[in-house]
This record gives C-alpha cells, structure tokens and sequence, in this order.
C-alpha cells in the first residue's frame, strides 16, 4: 500500500520508517525541508516539500494511488483540514488525524476522522486506523484459544444492527468505540460511521471473521 503522510516530527517520521519497515512505499510531506533529516539516510520514500492540506502538493505525494493518509503534524487546524482533504477530495478511506486537543475528539469523529489523541498517542493506536484490515488483538486468554480484537468492518456494515453482524460473523461484539467513547452494545445498536468494533473470538476463527467483516452483510439482511 501507499501511504502519505503529512508531518516529518518524531510521529511522523517514525510512522514513516515503521511502514516502510513493514513493505509499505510511503510519502512525507512537511513545510520545513530540514525536517525530512529525522527520516535518516536510509528511508526511501518519497519527501515533499509543501502545505499538506494542499491538493497539489498531496498530488505530488502520490495521493491519487495511496491507500491512507496520516496528518500528524503540530497543529490540530492543519491535521483536520488535511484529513478531510485526503478523505473527501481524493476519496482516501483509511484517514487518521493526531490531535492535541482532546476536546476537539467528539468534533473530529462526528466528521468522520478517527483521532489519535496526544496524550494516548502509541505507534499500534496510528497504524490501526491507518491499516484497519485484519485483527489486532488486544488481549487473549492464558491458553491462547480465546482473544479480544479490534477488527476493521467494512462501510457496508454502516446502518446495520451489531446482533446482524454477530450472527453472520460467529463473533461476540465487547464494544464499541463510538466518538472517542466506549459503548456497550444492545441487540438494538446499528452500526455507525466512525465506530471501532472490539469483538470476543476463538484464535483459531480470525480468517473467518476477517473475510465476513470485509465482505459486509449477507444480501437481503436486516
């Protein structure tokens, strides 16, 4: 996958090495042309000089063929802003925006931009949102058999209720984080857009349940 991101500070130039460490091509974009020395000498993406939040500097970035876009400079203006651009200019899904206000968190998601704020700002929170396909576990039992995960659901899921999703994916839903809170599901509770779905699962079905949360739901479901 590509992947832009805007902010070459500590953030972003270690999002940048840890991608590209794992087999991603990935761009920085920063306003400072110095900034682009914490990337060190043996990163070899691309490193763009300008306004992240501009379209043709986000072009030049490669933000026509990226699959995510993170905005984790020094200013919770510009991260917004250029997340939004990233989502609703060029259509990028897989957005996240680091913030150091978090007040402006419930603001931001209702926007449809998950957040990472400051104060809970950890490498594995950033690359979730930035690449949501797959489980992260976040806990297992002592035997290994059982786990708790964040699993990426697919838009298609958007409107449907979570008892929908539990029935068709075999998965016990925990939680969900919805607006930077924690919600514990009803039988009644339909899935919203911004919403991370936490789910109990056997080790042994996260292939399954993967393929069934990226599929989205039956046809003709309810």
């Amino acid at each position: 996958m590509h992947i832009v991101i805007m902010g070459c500070g500590r953030v972003g130039s270690a999002l940048a090495q840890n991608l590209e460490q794992q087999g991603h091509t990935v761009a920085v974009v920063d306003q400072d042309p110095t900034a682009f020395r914490r990337l060190g000498s043996g990163f070899g993406g691309r490193r763009v000089t300008g306004v992240g939040f501009d379209q043709d500097t986000l072009r030049e970035a490669g933000i026509e063929e990226a699959g995510a876009f993170a905005a984790v400079s020094s200013g919770d203006n510009s991260n917004i802003i250029a997340a939004r651009v990233a989502r609703e200019m060029f259509g990028i899904e897989n957005v996240a925006a680091r913030i150091y206000d978090p007040r402006r968190a419930e603001v931001y998601q209702r926007l449809g931009i998950p957040t990472v704020a400051t104060v809970r700002w950890t490498a594995d929170q950033m690359l979730r949102r930035l690449l949501p396909s797959g489980a992260e576990p976040l806990w297992r039992d002592p035997t290994g058999g059982v786990q708790l995960a964040e699993v990426h659901a697919s838009t298609a899921w958007i409107g449907h209720k979570i008892s929908q999703l539990q029935e068709e994916t075999g998965v016990r839903v925990a939680f969900l984080t919805r607006l930077g809170e924690a919600v514990l599901p009803t039988s009644q509770t339909v899935l919203q857009e911004g919403d991370l779905v936490h789910v109990m699962m056997r080790t042994g079905d996260v292939d399954k349940v993967e393929a069934a949360f990226a599929e989205g739901p039956e046809e003709g479901g309810q």
